[in-house]
């Protein structure tokens, strides 16, 4: 059986450029599924992680939204100011919130979704869920990295601070947080492991449930996260 797929561009107002974006599967809970460290919207499905989300395709139970992630106009952007990519963040945010939450809602029914992504895609993941908490029912990161002032050379100010997970969900205190189905998924020999082990003691400490997973023998790659994915998935149709 194929699993149905569309390809999207639109121009979207909140960053006043065009987004790529494709769509797997017919019905179920909407995911949306970002790409890795300036990785493009068809990313996650060259590498299989469509592939392994296959049954729950075909079964109707998620829709998987695979969006570009712009990160080389925002966080990669060397040739201008911290101040600027921060800001270019802001409206790829709002464009997450404005456009593409609410196309996935009328699409599939849902009013919240689960978020996940690889590597920076989970720092993605879990910046999202964490910022819009009444949008997200499940964030999925694998391997994530989750302090972004490795990017903005010491550059500081409120814009950086809501988008730097360790530093603004530790004063924040948003019901939904306590509502979320949240994995940190890493491994081993992830080179991202302690970003993980930080994040978990912090909503460790703010008692927000959640599961640390840490795979065994494995490293910072696409094998293990095509393992993940479908095992978090599965998570979302648990009694």
């Amino acid at each position: 059986m194929n699993i149905k797929e569309e390809y999207h561009k639109w121009h979207s107002p909140s960053l006043n450029r065009d987004v790529e974006m494709l769509v797997f599967g017919h019905a179920g809970q909407p995911v949306i599924l970002f790409p890795t460290s300036q990785g493009a919207y068809y990313q996650n499905k060259d590498q299989g992680m469509i592939e392994a989300a296959r049954w729950f395709l075909e079964n109707g139970k998620a829709k998987i939204y695979c969006p570009d992630s712009l990160d080389g106009e925002t966080w990669y952007n060397k040739s201008v100011p911290p101040g600027v990519r921060v800001h270019n963040y802001e409206c790829y945010d709002r464009m997450l919130e404005t456009e593409l939450v609410p196309w996935a809602q009328h699409e599939t029914g849902y009013e919240r979704m689960a978020l996940a992504g690889c590597s920076f895609g989970g720092y993605h993941a879990v910046n999202t869920s964490f910022r819009h908490p009444h949008l997200a029912s499940y964030c999925f990161s694998m391997s994530g990295a989750f302090n972004i002032r490795q990017f903005v050379n010491g550059y500081y100010d409120d814009s950086v601070y809501f988008n730097n997970p360790v530093d603004f969900i530790v004063d924040d205190n948003n019901p939904n947080l306590w509502k979320m189905g949240i994995v940190l998924g890493t491994s081993e020999h992830d080179i991202c492991k302690v970003d993980n082990e930080r994040l978990s003691v912090i909503l460790h400490h703010k008692n927000i449930n959640h599961w640390l997973d840490v795979r065994p023998n494995a490293s910072h790659d696409w094998p293990v996260w095509r393992e993940m994915f479908p095992h978090y998935l599965s998570l979302m149709h648990s009694s």
